[in-house]
């Protein structure tokens, strides 16, 4: 054999190495991200099943929404990894939607490999897949219905169908109205285009039940510790509200001084000083008009001595001590006062106002409110109440939920009907125009179009249905031209979704795509993972 043709032999053979081995790579990250997909896929929709995760220290989540499981799913490969934060990125964009994403990019990632074993190049899926998109989302457009935000019943209707997926489904008729009138009193309808979700304060309260979750006009504080010492007053009416970031204590020496004391006298002198410092200071807060105190958490732990506490009881001012620093813009904006940073600048025009300061509850259980505030409608508070942690932190995350969801709906406002019918309308459409499109590029659209039909699916499976006769028949509404109609888990069939009240965003739906697509193509371009330095 010539040198010549050994060489063109050991050159096809090291060809066929690389090829392998770019197959291989893409096959693994295909299917690690399959495997955190098929994790998740089964909590997807109403009857979807609920994850028990459980960190290192043993403390334990219960929860189905797929921002909280995958945040604390521990994945190690890098494409699962990219997944985590393709439901993040959901959860920023929309706030809902965020296991639909990750099931979408998972059965998008699993026809890629398909297409993949058929021989087409990755960078033609990459192409078929960005130009299915841009179809599916015309799709989408022209199945929306429009919303005007004067029509609270669609808004209900929109959080009740983000809520229904949760664990505490059953008090969405409570919940969704809370979550409507929140958004609702911090935006003008008529000007806003989106919501800051920092003016609406979710705080948790151990102690009876999701039913007692209410909205305050005001101000709730429940992380604070209540000193018995303090013995002041449990309500003021017309308060006048101080925020203070200093010390309420005697002065400390610099670390490196010290005082020796050798005389009980001496010590007598010391404490009848401190005791007049802490009396000055306090003087001057009520001099100021001062009757509600909130005293900003401190690194030191007597930041507010029980010697001050006294003396602030004895003029009948209600103290609320641990106030955090991050809550310090919301209190201002609230209820009008000036954070106050050394006990000179204490004056009347720092103080902010409200008609009513109340301690409510016993024990461990109290809490502070603060309602009839001078700028109602500027922030609220929600105060949600559960019998147990678990059940507390699912009912968090569900507000939060139903709150992206309306703000969805200010940004951009359109609803599109839930339970699988947007999927299954884009499936059909582009299955459709598929045939009209020649060369490899139709099969990459005719395999997104079967991916899309993930999503009703595994709705039917959720619930216990035949998934293979829903879909079918789900596919068959759609052919006939019924865009609305999607699965009913509730009555087990196929019914219009906008008629039984089960809508969703535009915005949700249009961003999960829209990151799914993106994760896939990303992933169907890797060809190999290299460790960097």
């Amino acid at each position: 054999m010539s040198a010549a043709a050994s060489s063109s032999k050991s050159s096809g053979n090291m060809n066929f190495q690389e090829k392998d081995r770019e197959n291989d790579v893409r096959v693994s990250n295909i299917v690690a991200a399959k495997a955190v997909a098929d994790a998740v896929r089964t909590s997807l929709g109403p009857r979807g099943a609920d994850k028990m995760l459980v960190d290192g220290k043993g403390d334990v989540t219960i929860s189905n929404d797929g921002a909280t499981i995958m945040s604390k799913m521990a994945v190690v490969h890098p494409v699962a990894k990219m997944l985590v934060e393709l439901s993040r990125a959901q959860d920023v964009e929309a706030g809902d939607g965020t296991t639909s994403v990750v099931v979408l990019a998972g059965s998008l990632l699993a026809k890629s490999l398909e297409l993949l074993e058929k021989g087409v190049h990755p960078t033609v899926i990459a192409e078929g897949y960005q130009q299915s998109l841009d179809y599916a989302l015309d799709v989408l457009r022209g199945m929306a219905l429009p919303l005007t935000l004067d029509d609270r019943e669609s808004l209900l209707k929109a959080a009740s169908t983000s809520l229904n997926s949760k664990i505490v489904s059953q008090y969405s008729s409570l919940l969704a109205p809370i979550a409507v009138d929140a958004v609702l009193k911090v935006i003008n309808p008529e000007l806003d285009n989106n919501v800051d979700l920092n003016e609406i304060k979710v705080v948790t309260k151990l102690g009876g039940t999701v039913d007692d979750t209410e909205l305050v006009e005001g101000l709730v504080f429940t992380k604070l510790k209540i000193r018995a010492k303090a013995g002041g007053p449990q309500k003021v009416t017309n308060a006048k509200i101080g925020l203070i970031q200093f010390q309420l204590s005697p002065p400390k020496t610099d670390m490196e001084n010290h005082i020796i004391v050798s005389s009980h006298v001496q010590m007598d002198r010391i404490i009848a000083q401190e005791r007049k410092d802490v009396l000055k200071k306090v003087k001057a807060i009520k001099k100021s008009g001062c009757n509600v105190l909130l005293i900003q958490k401190s690194i030191l732990r007597d930041a507010v001595s029980d010697l001050a506490l006294h003396y602030l009881s004895k003029m009948k001012i209600l103290v609320v001590t641990d106030v955090e620093r991050a809550d310090v813009e919301f209190i201002c904006d609230t209820v009008g006062c000036s954070p106050i940073s050394h006990i000179d600048h204490m004056s009347a025009e720092k103080l902010g106002t409200a008609g009513t300061v109340e301690s409510l509850g016993t024990g461990a259980n109290r809490y502070i409110k603060i309602t009839d505030v001078p700028n109602p409608g500027k922030t609220v508070t929600i105060l949600c109440r559960g019998s147990n942690k678990l059940m507390l932190a699912e009912a968090e995350r569900s507000i939060h939920d139903a709150l992206c969801v309306i703000r969805s709906l200010v940004k951009e406002r359109f609803l599109v009907a839930g339970g699988g019918a947007p999927e299954m309308e884009v499936s059909q459409a582009l299955d459709k125009h598929s045939r009209t499109i020649p060369g490899v590029k139709s099969y990459c659209m005719r395999a997104f179009a079967e991916a899309m039909e993930i999503i009703p699916y595994t709705l039917a499976e959720n619930a216990g249905l035949s998934p293979i006769k829903i879909v079918t028949e789900l596919r068959n509404q759609h052919a006939e031209g019924n865009a609305q109609a999607g699965i009913n888990v509730r009555r087990g069939s196929i019914t219009n979704m906008v008629d039984d009240a089960v809508i969703q965003p535009l915005l949700v739906s249009v961003s999960a795509l829209k990151l799914a697509v993106e994760c896939a193509r990303g992933i169907c371009k890797i060809d190999e993972i290299v460790s960097s330095k």
